[in-house]
């Protein structure tokens, strides 16, 4: 069975953008506006593949 890279390549891409996107976004957050230790979500972004990033702009920053 071939893999077909033309569908696989836009998924990875997604993932790598959201997960550099969360990272990015986390650790320029004050302390205050995250719910939960940085390094949980960490955890969730990197290991949570694209719903960790999902989850953590969804559930993780506090409004300001």
């Amino acid at each position: 069975m071939e893999i077909n890279w033309g569908l696989i390549w836009p998924i990875l891409a997604l993932q790598a953008i959201l997960a550099v996107t969360g990272l990015v976004s986390l650790f320029k957050a004050e302390p205050a506006n995250i719910r939960g230790p940085r390094w949980m979500w960490v955890l969730i972004i990197l290991l949570g593949n694209i719903l960790g990033s999902i989850a953590y702009f969804a559930a993780g920053r506090r409004e300001t």
